[in-house]
């Protein structure tokens, strides 16, 4: 096979990333980081694979390349260290205190090289009470306050896959503050340790719900808020196929405009009659189940209602909008989300798949300058 280069796109451009292979929010912020041109090389561990997913299948690990090293052999810290060298960003996983113990800790790491970005990617951080504690993304965010926010009042909470925790609360400010501290250590020589931990992110997120709170204007239950299906005009509905239509009419004139397209009447409560509430949203529910959600997508399409039909995930491949802006593309025969955001001048894009476990030793020993990767 011909190899493809993991350079030359994106603004990241030659900037060099280690990635201690782990799960979830690390390999995702590593791929971020690969998707806007950095140089990902992720360091594999010899044996299976964590979750089990064949790793051709892992589009996190797409732009990147694979060396295998054993942390555990005589020789595996040193290697590490000798990548940590050469690199401007290392990004790990494990629990506090697993890569010290390992010798290619932020000490270890900074002594090599003294410009080195080290972020640490957990859900509990790397103190407090619960840091040495297993977890999942799940109880990261009911500890944050966030997953309780997020349901009908009256039912259980409701799990937003692991986007909330791993990917929003953890991934994205892990990338944030690597590259804030990239910025930094390009203008004074000084790397440094970047602490990402889910709590922390997740609980970041609700910054203008906390605004709001604090204000009066935001009830600590779920169910009961404007932005959390409290508001009859800020919910979802069922039609009459067993669809789903997602409502967000939350300004007077949108409101406006799908009040006349659902057809509510002049009879209907007032938008903001508290009071009349629930007779309104019983009379916008009797409406959507009148017609299918095909119905319902072509009457709302192009208005400003704020009105969506809800998609499954093949769906949202499919659907015009997304084909027409390329939001989702196809590599490798596997049907993904396209990098993001897009650049007007450093254009993103997939440069190979993803890595497979030791594949790509023989290219990372020519172009990191490291033949002992194939001794």
């Amino acid at each position: 096979m011909t190899a493809v280069t993991t350079q030359g796109s994106g603004p990241l451009s030659g900037v060099r990333v280690v990635e201690l292979a782990g799960i979830g929010p690390g390999p995702f912020a590593a791929m971020l980081l690969a998707d806007l041109g950095a140089d990902v090389v992720r360091v594999d561990r010899p044996g299976a694979a964590a979750l089990g997913l064949d790793p051709a299948r892992d589009v996190t690990n797409r732009n990147k390349r694979s060396v295998l090293v054993d942390l555990k052999a005589a020789e595996g810290p040193g290697l590490v260290l000798d990548l940590a060298a050469r690199a401007d960003v290392l990004i790990e996983g494990f629990r506090p205190g697993v890569t010290e113990r390992l010798g290619v800790g932020p000490a270890d790491c900074l002594a090599r090289n003294p410009r080195l970005v080290y972020g640490r990617m957990t859900g509990w951080g790397q103190d407090g009470p619960l840091a040495d504690s297993a977890g999942h993304d799940i109880g990261y965010i009911a500890t944050a306050g966030a997953l309780g926010m997020i349901g009908r009042s009256d039912g259980p909470p409701a799990i937003p896959a692991n986007l909330l925790g791993d990917y929003a609360g953890g991934s994205l400010y892990l990338v944030v503050g690597v590259l804030a501290a990239l910025h930094h250590a390009r203008a004074t020589g000084r790397g440094q340790v970047v602490d990402a931990a889910i709590v922390d992110g997740t609980a970041h997120l609700g910054t203008m719900i906390w605004g709001m709170l604090d204000a009066g204007v935001w009830q600590d239950r779920r169910g009961a808020n404007l932005l959390d299906g409290g508001a009859p005009y800020y919910a979802v509905y069922e039609t009459a196929d067993g669809g789903w239509m997602a409502v967000g009419a939350l300004e007077p004139r949108f409101y406006a405009e799908f009040a006349r397209l659902l057809g509510l009447g002049p009879d209907a409560p007032e938008q903001n009659d508290f009071a009349r509430w629930p007779e309104l949203r019983e009379l916008i529910a009797a409406r959507f189940k009148a017609r299918t959600r095909a119905e319902w997508t072509e009457v709302f399409t192009g208005t400003d209602a704020c009105v969506a039909p809800v998609l499954s995930l093949r769906e949202a491949a499919r659907d015009p909008h997304l084909t027409a802006r390329g939001t989702f593309t196809e590599h490798g025969g596997a049907v993904q989300p396209a990098p993001a955001p897009r650049f007007s001048d450093t254009p993103v894009t997939i440069r190979r798949g993803p890595a497979i476990p030791g594949a790509d030793a023989a290219e990372i020993a020519r172009d990191w300058d490291l033949p002992q990767l194939t001794q």
